[in-house]
């Protein structure tokens, strides 16, 4: 697989990711949801944080605008080591499988870093009200974006028995994170070389030789 394939393939994933978060800040308030079936829902919620919404203020001594910041930055260095991996095992002329596994992680890391980079200065709040596209008074700034989350797949929504200790008659709901379609593209990547590893980086090193 050539890089005009890869990018191509990488144009494609972030305009959908980016298409599914526009359309959701500017037709849903924050917290609004629409049921497509029993176990699938659309669900708008805003991300300041990491994986599953956690803050480097929740464990750093840091205001939550700074571990924001941080996070923002630790992202731009971690997309920057993405591109390159992929820039090397194309030119390595790398498996098939490992190029696409990377071209799916760097368009999905890329998608949320374009949120967290750009969508405080182009977007007002969505509290009580439907966001506008460049809007005259942005939440945020440069660096301080939230991450758009929508797909939310509550496959199970029920109470634990009474006789569970601690969670008895609680609610019991799987899968409860709500997620985009960069973290999925993210997590097809992982995927890829978890299930096909052998064949990923077996035929790079067979190439690798053969050069």
């Amino acid at each position: 697989m050539n890089l005009k394939k890869s990018l191509v393939l990488i144009f494609i994933l972030l305009f959908i990711d980016q298409l599914s978060k526009v359309y959701i800040k500017t037709h849903f308030t924050l917290g609004e949801s629409v049921e497509v079936f029993s176990w699938f829902k659309i669900l708008f919620i805003e991300n300041e944080g990491a994986a599953w919404g956690a803050k480097l203020s929740d464990v750093l001594p840091v205001s939550d605008a700074t571990g924001k910041l941080i996070l923002t930055i630790f992202r731009l260095f971690a997309i920057t080591g993405i591109g390159y991996w992929l820039y090397d095992v194309i030119r390595k002329k790398g498996s098939n499988t490992l190029v696409v596994a990377v071209s799916f992680i760097f368009a999905g890391a890329l998608g949320n870093i374009l949120d967290s980079l750009f969508y405080g200065v182009i977007f007002n709040e969505s509290y009580h009200n439907v966001a506008t596209l460049f809007s005259d008074e942005p939440y945020g700034g440069f660096f301080y974006g939230k991450v758009v989350d929508m797909l939310y797949f509550p496959m199970v929504d029920s109470t634990w028995p009474e006789w569970v200790p601690y969670f008895g008659g609680g609610n019991f709901r799987f899968f409860e994170p709500v997620f985009n379609i960069a973290d999925t593209a993210i997590s097809t990547g992982v995927g890829i070389l978890l299930v096909f590893n052998k064949k990923a980086f077996t035929e790079e090193e067979t190439n690798a030789l053969e050069e």
